[in-house]
């Protein structure tokens, strides 16, 4: 078997390698930004690689990948399946795999406290495949921290070139980080970006799409050809700001992408139908009593009238936001608005309801991206002239 070095040239769909103890961990943020926020949220969803993905081309017939994951564990909640590494073969899906062992991190949400254990190194093994020339993809786990330790596989491999692809920038929350999509490949954002025929850079953040300054910044010193940013749940589940505030953050947000990316074209998405907050204020809370029985769930904590004191609703969130773009598209005709109800609404919330209150399941995730690329990748849609 060959052993070969894991470099940036073979790794797709981070901001950011971190040289560790046992190798490489993939971040989708920046050090800087990292600096600056002690959140252990953002830190947990920043470093689980959705979007991040291995890609080179090779004759191999088999490939194996060592990799140190770090698997949550919520204290009373239902055990959290093992990670999942899609594998595809010139694009195409070709096997699935997970990898036992791992660090774990035990979470108890009724306290916020959290313990760490060290794990062993696990490895993925795909083998059977074809000996020709081929371009291979392994897709990281979304949803789980995962430092690359060796890559080795029967024949030499080489990075894949230059396909010509555009670049797809996306931000987001834990829906676009992929929530509870089947797998990496399967996340809305990577279905559409397939779809789409783009490459996707994912900067989804599960609890971080909060309109932080150096989120703003990352966005901006990002080399991409298309920009999506996704607003609103999180500012309502989190209570961190009232109306007064989210005008002008987003006004600033979107001045600061602005600065690296004076023309290209940049989509804000709301929220897409999440029936606890359509009109009901902020925070989310866990709803513990369905905890006791193994089930995770989520309740609007706050109240209707709460709306009065300048509370966010995703109503309230939606309406700026469509707003804040019609107003500002004046003198920026490359920057448009996607209600994301269109994404997912009334009649999918009937068919298909969020499992837990706040996200979509993996036939939902499909669903979404499959309509994100008719919506915006398609004739007339706001990244159809800049797609191909």
């Amino acid at each position: 078997m060959h052993t070969t070095p894991l470099t940036p040239e073979l790794i797709r769909g981070a901001l950011d390698l971190e040289r560790t103890a046992h190798g490489l961990l993939p971040h989708r943020l920046p050090a800087r930004a990292r600096a600056q926020c002690a959140d252990p949220q953002l830190a947990l969803a920043e470093s689980q690689p959705s979007g991040v993905r291995l890609s080179f081309r090779t004759r191999a017939t088999t490939v194996e990948l060592d990799t140190l994951a770090t698997k949550r564990i919520y204290v009373g909640a239902p055990f959290r399946p093992d990670g999942v590494y899609d594998l595809l073969v010139d694009g195409r899906p070709a096997g699935r795999a997970t990898v036992g062992g791992g660090n774990t991190l035990t979470i108890d949400l009724s306290t916020g406290a959290a313990e760490r254990r060290a794990g062993p190194v696990g490895t993925v093994r795909f083998a059977g495949l074809s000996d020709a020339v081929k371009d291979v993809e392994i897709w990281l786990p979304h949803n789980e921290t995962t430092e690359l330790v060796a890559l080795r596989t029967d024949a030499p491999v080489e990075p894949v070139p230059d396909r010509g692809l555009k670049v797809w920038l996306h931000h987001g929350s834990s829906i676009s980080q992929g929530s509870d999509a089947a797998s990496p490949a399967t996340t809305w954002p990577a279905l559409a970006a397939s779809l789409g025929g783009v490459e996707l850079i994912n900067l989804g953040l599960g609890g971080g799409a909060l309109l932080d300054p150096f989120t703003a910044r990352a966005l901006r010193d990002t080399p991409a050809d298309l920009i999506s940013v996704k607003l609103g749940l999180n500012l309502v589940n989190t209570d961190l700001m009232r109306l007064r505030a989210f005008g002008p953050a987003v006004h600033g947000f979107l001045d600061t992408v602005r600065e690296g990316h004076p023309g290209t074209p940049l989509l804000v998405v709301s929220p897409i139908l999440c029936p606890i907050h359509e009109d009901t204020p902020s925070p989310s809370a866990p709803d513990f009593s369905a905890l006791s029985e193994g089930r995770v769930r989520f309740h609007a904590a706050g109240a209707p009238a709460d709306r009065a004191t300048g509370k966010l609703t995703l109503g309230v969130i939606r309406q700026e936001l469509s707003r804040i773009v019609r107003e500002r598209a004046a003198d920026d005709p490359a920057l448009h608005y996607l209600d994301g109800r269109e994404l997912y609404g009334e009649a999918d919330s009937g068919e298909l309801p969020l499992p837990d209150g706040l996200h979509p399941d993996a036939a939902a995730h499909r669903r979404i991206g499959e309509r994100f690329a008719a919506l915006a990748f398609t004739a007339g849609g706001p990244f159809a002239d800049r797609a191909a």
